[in-house]
């Protein structure tokens, strides 16, 4: 049976101080649990989420219906449902983090120095984490999960839209730490939509450690400006996908769609279309009329206006828009080096595509396209934890952090 405390919201600063020092201590013991315990913690969490599976269906009901009346585009509700397929699909992200191996205390690259003294690395925890998202209720249990095997205490702000279902979720994460003796502690949801608590916990040094963002532009530009912590983040999600001059043409068309289609209000949707000059005459209309068949607005070069009279036309502006939302923009390219230039121009870094049968082309396109995620003849839906069997993520990062050496 779970601990039920019901927290003074009336003084935010002193709730999210409280929140903090819990998790500071929770941290420690998170940091000595062995893997089993983990693991019987995560195993506890999945089966208390489908055991209150209806009560959980019920709290999302209620953000849906708040989230209808507020007036939350498509796109948000989509993110923030949660349907039978969807809960199953979080069971299943906690059953495959149970058997990832545990990074804790792994030891890499040992070797002997001059000196005779033997370095190397261990993975160790990062102790505290604070993570900020929106709508996706599922983020909750995918950052438990991932903050739980790696040892790390969590302290979680979910959006208000999604509040009654995060803290339902919270519910059965609590009753799985304590069915595997792990302090309840250990992943703490805020239970206000004040955004103080937000204020609150990007300053709180002494307790968090790290800040993770995951959400629309603006609230990563606003953690990014405010926080005194660390914070891993990535911006937007313009993922492209070119279609090389030597591409198998079903399989681009195949590829092109799912990447638009599957699911429009995600970051790893296609939002930019390149198509090689040489093939795209015989490429662009199918695909085109594929596309505009289900509902998307396509926004081209002229170029690919005069091949497919429906595209509208491209402004600027277009090019490096993530638009999470059924449109895409089409440019036709001169070929491998130009759609290269053109990801490095607009492209924000977090999933790219090409589609070819020469190994040559996908080479050097893994090579020089700086993405978090670089693909040969996949659909960029594939830019995900758990379909890359990693169980869950909160985020793809598209920093760059560097090892700097300061000296007098």
């Amino acid at each position: 049976m779970a601990t039920v405390i019901k927290p003074d919201l009336s003084d935010v600063p002193a709730y999210m101080a409280g929140l903090g020092h819990c998790a500071r201590s929770a941290s420690r013991v998170l940091a000595a649990a062995d893997t089993a315990q983990k693991n019987r913690a995560l195993l506890a969490i999945a089966e208390t989420i489908k055991q209150g599976q209806s009560d959980l269906r019920g709290a999302n009901d209620k953000d849906m219906a708040a989230g209808r009346e507020k007036g939350l585009d498509a796109a948000l509700l989509d993110r923030l449902e949660l349907t039978d397929s969807r809960i199953d699909a979080m069971v299943d992200g906690l059953l495959q983090v149970a058997n990832l191996s545990d990074p804790v205390g792994a030891i890499t690259d040992m070797a002997y120095r001059p000196s005779g003294v033997q370095v190397g690395k261990m993975r160790v925890p990062l102790g505290v984490i604070g993570i900020i998202y929106e709508s996706r209720p599922n983020v909750t249990v995918d950052a438990a999960a991932l903050c739980l095997k790696s040892g790390n205490a969590v302290i979680l702000r979910g959006g208000s839209e999604s509040i009654h279902s995060n803290l339902a979720l919270a519910k059965s994460i609590t009753a799985g730490l304590e069915l595997a003796g792990l302090p309840a502690t250990s992943v703490q949801v805020v239970a206000t939509a004040d955004r103080e608590a937000v204020a609150q916990l990007l300053t709180m040094r002494e307790w968090i450690d790290v800040v993770i963002p995951r959400g629309g532009k603006s609230l990563i530009e606003r953690v990014t400006a405010d926080a005194r912590v660390p914070v891993i983040k990535h911006l937007d999600g313009n993922c492209h996908i070119y279609i090389d001059d030597q591409a198998d043409f079903d399989k681009a068309i195949a590829i092109a769609i799912n990447s638009k289609t599957h699911r429009y209000g995600v970051c790893n949707a296609a939002e930019s279309l390149l198509i090689a000059n040489s093939v795209a005459e015989k490429v662009l209309p199918p695909l085109a009329e594929a596309l505009l068949e289900k509902g998307v607005e396509l926004r081209g070069c002229d170029s690919s206006r005069q091949l497919v009279a429906e595209i509208g036309i491209a402004t600027e502006q277009d090019w490096g828009t993530e638009y999470l939302a059924p449109i895409i923009s089409v440019k036709v390219v001169k070929g491998l080096d130009q759609a290269i230039d053109h990801i490095a121009t607009y492209g924000s870094g977090h999933t790219d595509v090409i589609v070819t049968e020469n190994w040559s082309h996908a080479q050097r396109f893994l090579r020089q396209v700086d993405s978090s995620s670089v693909m040969v003849n996949a659909s960029s839906r594939f830019a995900d934890g758990y379909e890359y069997g990693l169980g869950a993520e909160i985020g793809i990062s598209t920093d760059r952090i560097h090892v700097g050496v300061l000296s007098d």
